[in-house]
């Protein structure tokens, strides 16, 4: 049994009340993002699936998915959620499994990573690892927080859990993917104050497996190279990223504008993945790049400020997690759209076209908002009459 306070004079119109600006900032990246997706591949549409519109459809239908898991996280009761994890993380495991034995996979340079669905759409089951991880570790650790003796406290499901993890996405050929993986695994140790000694053996195999699977592939060595030395592959596995300098350098202070002024990032080869952070750079230029970073900075502020001030573990740790992975994907997306790192496959959440990306992405937001109402239930006001409970748990 756990104590918890209740005031006993405070409205109940103060309670279970979402945080608006974190859903404001989450709507705006997302509309942006689609804006985004409009300026920069109404050519590519029109030449490939004579539609202008064609990629902007897609990532709507697929954005109506998304939403519905927004709400649907945001108002689902937390202790069902807790109840849901074991069945979101098998189903994630399967589903991953599937892409090696299922007709339905689809099988693009050596990588198995996607599923066929109706109308033409697919789906990357890695995405969702990322989401289930999160629940299963938050989960686990909370649950490790509530046993009182020391000595009947392990972390070796937990270890074991990413562990499955990570190989079934490396199984993919889904390389930096399994790297992000790893390292948000990392993170939640490190932020529920969880002794790192007990993940040392996974990071004496997991280290010369990365380094391995670097030197077996050519190609990611030669992206190294080419990162190093870019002029040296101009014409060959850099030409996507220099295409991409070319844009954000021609978009200058304020940008070469909408529509017609924009002509570099028809050379962007897939300009709608990876790179659209090329096409908002030259639409919108640098002041464009310094909004972005602030539209995303006040997302990270009000999500870590949400986690922060959770009382409830379990919440607390799940939202930080779904923060981190939206924060820090996009952060090295637009550092390899930068030229900062070398080229990955990690898209940039809200405006690259994905669906499974933009669904699993609002799906994490919606349990964001939903931690926020648990933030407005703990706010306290010192002065007021408390009532102490000892009937309530948490599952």
């Amino acid at each position: 049994m756990e104590q918890f306070t209740f005031y006993a004079n405070r409205p109940s119109e103060n309670y279970n009340k979402i945080d608006m600006w974190m859903m404001a900032s989450v709507l705006l990246l997302w509309g942006f993002g689609i804006f985004t997706l409009f300026v920069c591949t109404q050519n590519y549409g029109l030449r490939q699936f004579n539609d202008s519109l064609y990629f902007v459809k897609r990532q709507l239908i697929s954005s109506l998915i998304g939403f519905i898991l927004f709400f649907g996280f945001i108002f689902t009761d937390i202790r069902i959620i807790r109840k849901m994890i074991a069945v979101i993380v098998i189903v994630s495991i399967i589903l991953c499994l599937m892409t090696f034995i299922s007709p339905l996979a689809i099988t693009r340079n050596g990588a198995r990573r996607w599923l066929k669905m109706p109308g033409g759409f697919t789906f990357q089951p890695s995405e969702l690892i990322k989401f289930s991880l999160i629940l299963f570790l938050a989960n686990y650790f909370d649950k490790q927080e509530k046993i009182e003796n020391p000595e009947n406290k392990t972390v070796f499901q937990s270890v074991l859990g990413l562990c499955i993890c990570v190989c079934v996405v490396f199984a993919q050929k889904d390389f930096s993917t399994g790297v992000f993986v790893t390292l948000i695994g990392i993170l939640m140790f490190f932020v529920t104050g969880q002794k790192l000694l007990w993940i040392l053996p996974f990071g004496i195999i997991a280290l010369p497996a990365i380094s391995l699977m670097v030197v077996l592939e050519s190609f990611r060595i030669q992206r190294v190279i080419g990162w190093i030395k870019p002029d040296d592959f101009a014409s060959g596995i850099n030409y996507q990223a220099i295409a991409a300098k070319r844009a954000i350098s021609a978009g200058g202070l304020w940008g070469s504008g909408i529509g017609v002024g924009l002509s570099r990032i028809n050379s962007i080869p897939e300009v709608q993945a990876d790179y659209i952070f090329a096409g908002w750079s030259e639409a919108m230029g640098f002041a464009g790049v310094i909004a972005y970073f602030a539209m995303l900075s006040f997302f990270a502020w009000r999500g870590y400020k949400t986690a922060l001030r959770c009382p409830e573990r379990f919440s607390a740790y799940s939202a930080f997690g779904c923060v981190s992975i939206i924060v820090l994907q996009s952060l090295v997306n637009t550092m390899v759209v930068g030229g900062l790192l070398p080229a990955t496959g990690i898209n940039l959440p809200f405006f690259s076209l994905g669906g499974s990306s933009i669904i699993v992405t609002l799906a994490m937001c919606g349990f964001i908002l939903n931690t926020s109402r648990c933030e407005k239930i703990s706010e306290k006001n010192t002065g007021r009459d408390e009532i102490y409970i000892d009937s309530l748990t948490y599952l």
